[in-house]
């Protein structure tokens, strides 16, 4: 962390996104050191719950370092902005593959840098975002990464370059013993398809998404279009493109709504550049060059094999979570006798396999909930030299370089256990009260048929 941004160098820096714990800026200058780079920010609530208030002698707390034990860096790390880019570096990068994480580095900041940047992007996030959350003022660093929506370092040369970003969320269903009856639809329906219920109650999205990730992880090469076709209908943060770096689909911030004729005419034109082909046929020459790419690449594979750690489910970690802080069990407190037996090997199990069920879980949570970008440029005729991952489109006969990249492999908190096990049921629950909704509906319309005919 040698060099230390200033506040005149916060100018320098432009909105390009953000999610829950971050915001993401890129670099818009000519210092050597950041072009091609982006800058990821953590954000702190406004409300002060999410707050990371421990800095030394560990940015973990006591049973996070014991979870942690085997990778000695992570928990004697002073700032949990280092043991966020250590947890990339030492546990997700051999899990996923080298050659798709970027761990980044660190690079030291000053408040007065932060402040400014604060001013500079207010007015660019969502308002909801902001109402949420503002910059953390109390870190001294940032993490910088290689910009993924760029093919080399931001020398573009007279090629475009156009990058797909997809959150492809749990791709298989929990087959778990641990699985009570209550939420056994769980095996059969999908946590991104009743999730979307709980968004819509709660006035997130306007319309439920028809993207299924079982598709998009399926191995087939029309169930992978057809997943990717759907997150372009319905994009909200789980689909965005740029052009050389500059979003032309999808939301900053947040969700982004439905696709319109006026969105899908504006982007199918943003594709000229690109896409040799007639109008009307570039967006959907896309979406298959992406398809072709997510084929060949296997980094689904790779991600589900990471998410495939949690075999155990929510519903059963939560025992393991309990023995680990030594409190007493809060779900065997409300079971019968019966409904206890199913949790008994958990709360027998030794301490090591309590926190590999745990640990497991909270890698299989990130593997979950990250991004990947993938990065496409056209080849130019003739040349053939390039290392790069090559793909070849068939219908408008080119061929593409492309790279591939995981992104925001945020560090899951041992402290949100329970956090993640209410939400789990409400989303079961709703999910069940909108299928009962349904059916007491199509009940009174079959007997309001019957009268009348």
């Amino acid at each position: 962390m040698e060099v230390i941004l200033q506040e005149k160098d916060a100018g320098k820096w432009v909105y390009r996104g953000e999610g829950a714990a971050n915001l993401v800026l890129a670099y818009s200058g000519s210092f050597p050191t950041f072009i091609g780079k982006v800058m990821r920010i953590r954000k702190a609530s406004r409300s002060g719950a999410n707050a990371m208030t421990m800095r030394s002698p560990s940015a973990l707390t006591a049973h996070e370092c014991l979870l942690w034990k085997d990778v000695h860096e992570f928990i004697s790390s002073p700032d949990s902005e280092i043991a966020s880019q250590i947890f990339v570096q030492h546990v997700m990068k051999p899990l996923l593959g080298s050659k798709y994480v970027d761990a980044g580095m660190l690079v030291g900041v000053t408040r007065e840098f932060l402040e400014s940047v604060e001013k500079n992007v207010i007015y660019q996030r969502p308002a909801w975002r902001v109402d949420n959350a503002r910059v953390d003022m109390h870190r001294d660093s940032v993490l910088l990464l290689s910009d993924h929506s760029l093919f080399t370092h931001g020398n573009l040369g007279s090629s475009p370059c156009i990058s797909v970003e997809i959150k492809p969320k749990c791709g298989f269903l929990p087959l778990s013993s641990y699985i009570s009856e209550e939420t056994a639809v769980k095996r059969t329906i999908t946590r991104f398809q009743m999730h979307q219920v709980l968004k819509l109650q709660q006035g997130e999205i306007s319309l439920l998404s028809e993207y299924n990730p079982l598709d998009l992880f399926s191995g087939s090469k029309e169930k992978t279009f057809k997943a990717i076709k759907n997150l372009f209908s319905s994009p909200q943060n789980n689909f965005r493109v740029f052009m050389n770096g500059s979003l032309i689909f999808g939301g900053l911030g947040g969700g982004a709504q439905n696709t319109n004729i006026c969105i899908a005419k504006a982007f199918e034109d943003a594709l000229k550049s690109v896409i040799r082909s007639d109008d009307g046929l570039r967006t959907e020459n896309l979406l298959t060059l992406v398809t072709e790419a997510v084929q060949k690449s296997g980094v689904l594979d790779q991600l589900l094999k990471v998410q495939k750690l949690d075999n155990v489910d929510i519903e059963g970690v939560i025992h393991a979570y309990y023995d680990i802080t030594h409190q007493q069990c809060m779900i065997c407190k409300h079971l019968s006798a019966e409904q206890l037996k199913r949790y008994t090997s958990l709360h027998s199990a030794s301490l090591d396999e309590s926190l590999r069920i745990v640990k497991d879980y909270l890698i299989a949570t990130t593997a979950k909930d990250c991004s990947f970008m993938i990065c496409f440029r056209p080849r130019k005729e003739g040349d053939s030299g390039s290392v790069c991952s090559n793909v070849y489109l068939h219908s408008t006969k080119q061929t593409f370089d492309f790279k591939v990249y995981f992104i925001d492999l945020d560090l899951k908190r041992m402290s949100k256990m329970e956090e993640y096990y209410e939400l789990d049921k409400k989303i079961v629950s709703c999910y069940k009260e909108m299928v009962k909704m349904d059916r007491g509906r199509d009940l009174r319309i079959c007997k309001h048929h019957k009268l009348r005919t």
